[in-house]
């Protein structure tokens, strides 16, 4: 059995209300992203792709963009509970197709979006919830999210984290824009590897060390520059004037750096990339990394990055064990459920 732990989907009320709703600039290119992904809306074309994979079932979360980005918190609050109800119907109806969801939450509204997790969680049995690098760009280390934090690290279940930029975020400063999808390629990656540190020295696992992040991407790039989060971040404020050293200072850790990091769990979303993986399972072990492919992100909307996923997991050096708790033993431990049973 292959649990797929980080897929995307929009269920069809939540698909309709989406679009109906006035948008942003980036909302529309995103709408138009979605519009040529089939797969993401309707079952029958989903369920054909997962055929090819036999034994194989998603946990399903709500495609970007975020319900924040619609600007208002009493649209992102409504757009939260559709797509919540939308997905928990979906797992009570394919439970053969589908593992579970994680929960669709305004984070625009702490208060709300604890309260949007609590329902998910306790009347339509979510796994979880997935979040995304900022809120309209406000750092996700702000004290006002810490209560949150703590509430999904109480109920034990998975926090996905998935990046957030677009090309209004340019590469350099005197530009207004990115170019040539740099935002997408290089711009996701440093949001959730900046996301990653900010949790850190902000001290967030410090307090609230139960706390199970599912980093998107196969941890980002933390894994390939380990040397630097190690011994470089060792010498935080080596390379800091005394003038800055506020910059510097954050909440009193009790570990390495790289300890915290560690802490945190990987998928294997790399999109066919084999060396990337190995990488990513080398730096957080086999016990931290949980088998999923972004689907139906790829290049066929929906089957390849399964497939060139499954083809790297068999092809890297892993023992039979190993590929079992990728596959699926890791995430029925960390959930307290065995997903490999229907």
């Amino acid at each position: 059995m292959k649990i797929d732990a980080f897929c995307h989907i929009m269920p069809r009320p939540y698909y309709d209300r989406f679009l109906a709703i006035e948008p942003t600039i980036d909302v529309v290119n995103l709408r138009k992203r979605v519009s040529n992904i089939p797969a993401l809306v309707d079952l029958n074309v989903r369920f054909k792709q997962m055929d090819e994979f036999g034994d194989y079932r998603q946990i399903i979360n709500i495609a970007a963009p975020p319900v924040e980005f619609f600007g208002s918190r009493t649209v992102s609050r409504e757009l939260s509970r559709i797509a919540n109800e939308a997905m928990a119907e979906l797992v009570r109806s394919h439970p053969d197709r589908f593992a579970g969801f994680s929960a669709c939450v305004p984070m625009d509204d702490p208060e709300a979006a604890i309260e949007e997790f609590s329902y998910a969680v306790t009347h339509l049995g979510a796994v979880g919830a997935q979040i995304y690098t900022h809120v309209a760009g406000e750092a996700m280390d702000a004290e006002r999210f810490d209560p949150f934090y703590a509430r999904v690290a109480d109920s034990g279940l998975l926090l996905q984290v998935h990046p957030c930029r677009s090309s209004a975020w340019p590469d350099y400063p005197t530009e207004q824009r990115s170019r040539y999808e740099i935002w997408w390629t290089f711009g996701w990656e440093y949001d959730l590897s900046a996301f990653m540190a900010r949790i850190v020295f902000s001290g967030v696992l410090e307090r609230h060390p139960a706390l199970k992040l599912l980093i998107h991407h196969g941890g980002s790039m933390v894994p390939h520059f380990a040397g630097r989060v190690g011994p470089g971040w060792d010498q935080l404020g080596a390379r800091t004037p005394e003038s800055q050293r506020e910059d510097v200072t954050g909440y009193p850790l009790t570990r390495r750096p790289i300890d915290y990091f560690k802490m945190m769990y990987a998928d294997t979303a790399l999109f066919g990339a084999a060396h990337a993986l190995r990488c990513s399972i080398d730096f957080y072990g086999t016990d931290h990394v949980l088998f999923a492919s972004d689907s139906p992100y790829d290049p066929e909307r929906g089957s390849g990055y399964i497939r060139s996923t499954i083809e790297n997991l068999h092809s890297i050096g892993l023992d039979e064990e190993e590929q079992q708790a990728i596959f699926s033993g890791n995430i029925s431990r960390l959930l307290g459920r065995d997903l490999a049973r229907r």
